[in-house]
């Protein structure tokens, strides 16, 4: 009895999804045929920048945000939502461009708050503007944004 390449693969996806979430403190990531560390750090806003990210809103935002990035094996290293804009510091695979990652997560979180929030949304013609900062990082510079995303927060 063989296993089906679709098993298989899902069961690839796990272990390689369990070995990225231990190894998660920017070392370098080894595969079959890939050595990789691919780590962002995105900014994005709300459509004209309304400080609507707070009380139950960012509460859920922050929870679709972390579904999103556990189904996709993306680790979250730092989410900082601020009312009026999201700072995100994520480590995604090699196949997963820095355009890819903020328009799931972009697309994914404005469905679900549109329609559970729609009082609130539904006074804004969309969610979130159409542009982003992205910025990739490595082990050097991981520290800098680090403190810089903290110092956002305040603390």
């Amino acid at each position: 009895m063989g296993f089906s390449p679709r098993l298989l693969q899902y069961r690839l996806f796990l272990l390689y999804t369990a070995t990225m979430e231990k190894t998660s403190t920017l070392q370098y990531q080894r595969d079959e045929h890939r050595v990789h560390l691919i780590v962002y750090h995105l900014i994005w806003c709300p459509r004209r920048r309304k400080a609507i990210l707070t009380g139950p809103i960012k509460e859920r935002c922050q929870q679709i945000l972390e579904e999103k990035c556990l189904e996709k094996g993306w680790s979250i290293l730092t989410l900082a939502i601020q009312p009026d804009h999201i700072h995100l510091f994520i480590r995604v695979w090699p196949s997963e461009s820095a355009a890819d990652v903020v328009k799931e997560l972009k697309g994914i979180t404005s469905f679900h708050l549109r329609r559970e929030f729609a009082p609130i949304m539904k006074k804004m013609p969309s969610t979130w503007t159409r542009s982003y900062f992205a910025s990739t990082a490595g082990a050097v510079s991981a520290e800098t944004i680090q403190h810089y995303i903290n110092a956002q927060k305040g603390i």
